[in-house]
């Protein structure tokens, strides 16, 4: 399968991804620049972390109009498998692509460290591979990543079970003491309604080695990438 990251002025984490994708688990990837207008190919589409356009006006509020946005919401609205990782969830929030927004970190500081996550829901192509319940811990690096979504609409995303992770204990109890952020009911990650569309604040791409301190991350990837290769195999069993 192939990765597509999209790659804005400002985005640091493209690479990370990228070599995720490509080097640690052996998949063809694609850089896309903000400009391009096509996914060239793409079976999936990461929006990486960093600080597009600089993060002037709102993060990700820039970015939005960026030409590629246009291909991404179509594939995205075509039921394709994208990914917001960081600056990259913020960028999807502006474009309306996932319901909610950030706001600066409780305590206005940038938050640069591991956190514990419990993955809530399973049925997209990001949390295919991991168990309901499970405790990952993954980095954050952020300064905005305070999740809000007004009453009503939070009610929703509960309700639809858009909630795909929850800043938690280690043991997977939520406690506000351990959500670096503030974010409205530990939120670390939502889905849209179809599912297909994932936004995350934590790193999975900095937590797919060893070396780096831990490998939780590849739940992830290790998900999207199950998910492609089952679909693949039900279509090739499909009779002509």
């Amino acid at each position: 399968m192939k990765f597509g990251v999209v790659v804005f002025p400002g985005s640091n984490c493209d690479e990370d991804a990228f070599h995720a994708a490509k080097d640690v688990f052996g998949q063809d990837a694609e850089y896309l620049w903000h400009k391009d207008t096509a996914l060239k190919g793409a079976d999936v589409v990461i929006l990486p972390g960093g600080f597009a356009h600089g993060d002037y006006l709102r993060t990700g509020a820039m970015a939005r109009f960026s030409p590629i946005m246009g291909a991404v919401r179509g594939f995205a609205e075509r039921g394709g498998p994208v990914l917001g990782i960081c600056n990259g969830f913020q960028i999807l929030l502006e474009a309306g692509l996932l319901p909610g927004a950030m706001l600066r970190n409780r305590g206005l500081k940038y938050r640069c460290e591991h956190v514990h996550l419990r993955v809530e829901q399973t049925d997209t192509p990001f949390t295919a591979a991991a168990v309901a319940g499970q405790v990952l811990r993954i980095p954050i690096g952020h300064g905005e990543g305070n999740y809000f979504a007004p009453a009503d609409m939070l009610e929703a995303i509960e309700r639809n079970r858009q909630v795909l992770l929850r800043y938690t204990d280690p043991h997977g109890k939520v406690d506000e003491a351990w959500n670096p952020n503030g974010s409205v009911n530990a939120v670390a990650g939502v889905c849209n309604e179809a599912r297909n569309v994932v936004g995350m604040m934590p790193h999975p791409e900095r937590a797919c080695e060893a070396l780096l301190g831990g490998v939780d991350g590849r739940a992830v990837f290790e998900s999207v990438i199950t998910t492609f290769r089952l679909a693949d195999l039900r279509r090739a069993q499909v009779p002509a």
